[in-house]
């Protein structure tokens, strides 16, 4: 850890590897988003597509790469940022590395919002968003309110978390069997997670609200540190835990619920986001920059994955993410029980 001093007297400490990992990660993220704008039914070489962004692109590939690839790109570095940053700041609360929005909760309940304007009011696609992130937000308020005790702390909010997570799953499977057909159909495919048909009107609300929620969730960096410290040492730093731990769950149920409107469900990018990031910084504290970084090469990354291996659009790109995040699972289970810790 190196600190850094203005001539104005500000002081910013840096870990030069977490800088140097964040960096790659960066550059791997927009280049997989590169070759990715160039998957398809029609290829176009990554020198064609970084030309067709600059604007010095064939007329012909204008269209494709700005209209109808761009949008599901953005999406879906958008979301597996979201995703990566929501699951960092909640295994930092829980301190737990199952303590991920879809394991706890607050998945299901984004789900159990959009299948209920999907099933009970047939919505249009804005109408599914506005549900999910009703839903969540909802879920969220739920599992703050039963896990406050004279405050909130990580292991009560994982068992009511998980708890309410089953509660969901059978709400959702009830749900399903009292849809029609055609809805049915309409809400297993969302609830697989998928980047396939995204477009501009995907991409601007959440924009929007990564715009908002990323800054605010970085600020919450440093207090998060102290609190991995225990409270009372966090205490005696100034942090008021509760207080932070409010601000920061609040946004990171936004921004779970904000990347699940716009890309449904994707499964395991919020828990292995963090975990991975966390390896390669070797750095103490959440790592919330790296986690999302992280998160978002991950989700482009199985997006280009499942299209090279399947083919274009026929691997839902949240069922490649369960795939491979049950396995990551299975391997931090017991990686945990040896050493231990559960």
């Amino acid at each position: 850890m190196k600190a850094l001093r203005t001539a104005g007297g500000l002081s910013v400490r840096l870990d030069p590897r977490a800088c140097v990992v964040g960096v790659l990660l960066g550059a791997a993220a927009l280049t997989v988003a590169v070759l990715l704008i160039g998957t398809g039914d029609f290829r176009i070489p990554a020198a064609d597509v970084v030309r067709t962004l600059l604007g010095r692109g064939e007329a012909a590939h204008e269209f494709i790469v700005k209209d109808l690839r761009l949008p599901r790109v953005l999406v879906g570095l958008l979301a597996g940022a979201a995703l990566g940053l929501s699951g960092a700041v909640f295994q930092s609360i829980t301190r737990n590395p199952l303590g991920s929005p879809d394991i706890i909760g607050f998945g299901q309940g984004s789900t159990a919002g959009a299948l209920a304007v999907i099933v009970l009011f047939q919505g249009s696609a804005n109408a599914v968003a506005l549900g999910s992130l009703a839903g969540g937000l909802l879920t969220g308020t739920v599992i703050y309110a039963l896990a406050w005790r004279r405050g909130v702390h990580g292991f009560r909010l994982v068992l009511v978390g998980i708890g309410i997570a089953a509660m969901l799953t059978a709400a959702n499977a009830y749900l399903l069997t009292k849809a029609e057909i055609v809805d049915a159909a309409r809400a297993v495919v969302w609830m697989t997670g998928s980047l396939v048909g995204r477009d501009w009107d995907q991409v601007w609300p959440l924009l929007g609200l990564c715009a908002v929620l990323v800054p605010l969730a970085l600020a919450c960096t440093r207090p998060l540190r102290m609190l991995e410290m225990g409270d009372d040492v966090a205490f005696a730093l100034g942090i008021r835990a509760q207080r932070v731990r409010l601000v920061a769950m609040a946004t990171a149920v936004l921004l779970a619920a904000s990347a699940t409107a716009a890309a449904g469900p994707v499964a395991f990018v919020a828990l292995t986001a963090p975990q991975l990031a966390r390896r390669l910084t070797r750095a103490t504290g959440p790592n919330l920059l790296p986690a999302m970084l992280m998160g978002a090469a991950l989700l482009v990354s199985a997006d280009l994955a499942s299209q090279w291996v399947f083919g274009a659009d026929r691997l839902p790109v949240g069922v490649l993410t369960g795939m491979l995040g049950g396995a990551y699972l299975l391997w931090l289970l017991v990686t945990e029980r040896r050493a231990g810790r559960i």
